[in-house]
């Protein structure tokens, strides 16, 4: 019975369901002994194999746990880190990413820098994101978090851009002479490089930056101060070039435009045929229907300046500009200079906080401390607001326009992150930038970092330079659009390099070559330069390059440079050039460009190559020789050659820098 109550019942004592209270086998029935746990059997003397297998199973598994918790799902670093600086921000041992460095073929020391790509593919393996930062991302001030409550107005920041000769300084002077609450009359000398003008509606900065080139060089080092740009235009002139360049850099920022028609006090002035010019380019004006104020003054007589302030003050309302008065200030470099028995000098426009003296700084990759300010009058100050222009005394080295100025805790905390970013200074010194070019488009549109092509145009004459736009421009698609930033003509200029540096974008020659500095320029600034002399070329290259589709092609390799210093004609011959060789060399069956003004006029192969009455395979750099160009004639003294032979290349995507149609 009791069998049959079990079957029909729970499990039997000892079976396989649960053990009774008094049904545990006894040491002789199992075999083996009381039951004991690893550690108690280590001490009793004797260990099992399996249990040191589970123990060893068990150390692994919590030290793979504390290492998933200790590395981080991403760091930030700059192009180039040191093994020991990765090891530290990844949180393992140096000695465990030389292994792996070496498992990939990388001999490295703990010291030896490794660029971003190995970086990446080494925390990849740990599953570990990498990005890349700048220098100042990578050494970042942690700032108080903005409070709306505390947002006040602040006085707008206007950059003063026109064309030489149309009235600049002295609408600049006539602005500075109606500050109404200085009653400054006469000659006013500006100590600085901004001043700060009071209105019965309010206070306004102006930054006086001669030239287009400092606003491009702060705007290319991301330092976007201005707020807005006053375009001042004579009315007897009208549109000109640097006219249009004002235009190409403020609308490139993205920063609003108040067009100054100025000395409409002359009798030949015709505001309206201006107006009519800046509508072609873009600037219509409001009582047209456009949305860009047009103001009539006149500099000289002092006419149209009241309403000329109240147009900005206007503009600043619409963009409603604000600013926590109350935090450690942040400010921009405009200038630096060294000024005898002063030191290092800067002229800084506070953007967020209030500057005081005393206060510790770090501004760019130097620290210091404010030990003197001054306004543009040379009025020494205790404190500056947002929007104020001052010049700082208390640098211990030069910063460049457009570095970030911040104000920390104390001079210990300053010194340590100049410290750190003179360090990796060293580093990105070293680092190759990578901007977009035509062989590396396709590449960053697949990556997503790009969705529009900036495209600087330059061109030999406006009709040329106007059709190849209309043409590339007709490439847009939906992934990617092609806007061209400036087409003009003229020869390629270090504002064109700059200006295209900083939109990251390329520069198309037709016809033209880039001056010896532009071409250096373009070359530190990695800008790539692309030159042409038929149109239709151009446009395959950039829809190739857009497609991904770049073949391989013709490269030109320039060999040499001659400058024409007579001009022979031979019968039955031709035009025969007597040159002198500047550099390189020239061979017989070279090909050859004449240069004039900058300007490529022709392109031939050589025809004939002698030295005095032989006829030569090649001559090299400082001696003389004469030149035969096929179905060349127009030839002039002064004229350059420039020799360059043909290679074959194959073009590979992200090697522009290697591989451009001016370059082998």
């Amino acid at each position: 019975m009791g069998r049959a109550g079990n079957m029909s019942g729970g499990p039997r004592p000892g079976g396989y369901g649960q053990r009774g209270p008094n049904t545990s086998p006894s040491p002789l029935e199992s075999g083996r002994g009381p039951q004991r746990k690893p550690t108690q059997r280590r001490r009793a003397g004797f260990v099992r194999k399996e249990d040191v297998e589970l123990e060893k199973e068990l150390q692994l598994k919590k030290k793979a746990e504390a290492r998933a918790i200790a590395i981080p799902k991403s760091i930030d670093i700059m192009e180039n880190i040191s093994v020991s600086d990765l090891a530290k921000k990844m949180n393992i041992k140096p000695a465990e990413l030389i292994t792996k460095l070496m498992a990939l073929g990388v001999m490295a020391t703990i010291n030896q820098k490794i660029d971003a790509e190995t970086a990446s593919i080494l925390a990849a393996e740990y599953g570990c994101e990498v990005k890349i930062v700048s220098l100042y991302d990578e050494t970042v001030i942690e700032k108080t978090a903005e409070n709306p409550d505390d947002s006040w107005p602040r006085p707008p920041i206007v950059t003063v851009m026109g064309h030489v000769d149309h009235g600049k300084t002295k609408l600049l002077d006539a602005i500075r002479k109606t500050d109404v609450v200085s009653h400054e009359y006469g000659g006013i000398t500006q100590a600085i490089g901004a001043y700060q003008v009071d209105t019965p509606n309010g206070k306004i900065t102006f930054i006086d930056t001669p030239g287009h080139a400092a606003f491009t060089k702060m705007r290319a080092r991301g330092a976007q101060v201005t707020d807005i740009v006053i375009l001042v235009i004579s009315a007897v002139e009208g549109v000109m070039p640097q006219t249009k360049e004002a235009i190409d850099h403020a609308k490139a920022a993205e920063v609003p435009i108040i067009v100054a028609v100025n000395k409409i006090d002359l009798p030949e002035s015709n505001p309206d045929r201006v107006k009519t010019q800046l509508s072609e380019l873009g600037l219509i004006p409001e009582e047209w229907g456009g949305t860009t104020q047009f103001c009539e003054v006149s500099a000289l007589q002092k006419k149209g300046i009241s309403e000329l302030l109240d147009a900005i003050l206007l503009q600043a309302e619409v963009l409603e500009l604000k600013a926590s008065y109350n935090r450690m200030a942040e400010a921009k470099i405009v200038e630096s200079s060294i000024d005898q028995g002063r030191g290092i000098v800067a002229t800084i426009i506070v953007e967020k906080g209030t500057l005081r003296i005393g206060d510790s700084f770090v501004a760019g990759i130097f620290p210091g401390k404010v030990r003197a300010m001054f306004d543009d009058k040379g009025n020494r100050l205790e404190e500056a607001t947002p929007s104020t222009p001052v010049e700082v005394l208390g640098f211990e080295g030069m910063p460049n326009a457009g570095d970030p100025f911040e104000v920390v805790e104390d001079e210990k905390f300053a010194r340590a992150v100049s410290d750190k970013r003179q360090e990796l200074k060293k580093y990105e010194e070293g680092k190759n930038v990578k901007k977009v070019t035509l062989d590396n488009l396709y590449e960053t549109i697949s990556a997503g970092e790009v969705q529009e092509l900036k495209v600087v145009i330059k061109g030999d004459v406006q009709g040329s330079v106007e059709a190849l736009k209309g043409m590339l421009e007709k490439l847009s698609t939906r992934e990617i659009r092609l806007n061209v930033i400036r087409a003009a003509a003229g020869a390629i200029s270090e504002d064109d390099v700059m200006m295209a540096s900083a939109s990251d974008g390329i520069i198309i020659g037709f016809n033209v070559r880039p001056s010896p500095s532009a071409k250096l320029l373009a070359d530190r600034e990695k800008v790539d330069i692309r030159k042409y002399n038929i149109i239709y070329r151009a446009q395959e290259d950039i829809q190739k390059a857009m497609e991904g589709m770049l073949s391989p092609e013709l490269k030109e390799q320039d060999v040499g440079k001659a400058e024409v210093r007579n001009i022979f004609k031979v019968p039955k011959v031709g035009l025969v050039a007597g040159v002198y060789m500047l550099e390189g060399l020239v061979h017989r069956n070279s090909q050859v460009r004449v240069i004039r003004e900058n300007i490529e006029i022709f392109q031939g192969k050589i025809s004939s190559l002698r030295r005095f009455k032989d006829d030569a395979k090649e001559v090299v750099a400082g001696y003389e020789c004469g030149i035969g160009i096929d179905n060349c004639n127009d030839l002039k003294e002064g004229d350059m050659l420039e020799i360059f032979e043909t290679v074959e290349v194959a073009r590979t995507l992200g090697k522009a820098e290697e591989n451009g149609p001016d370059k082998a």
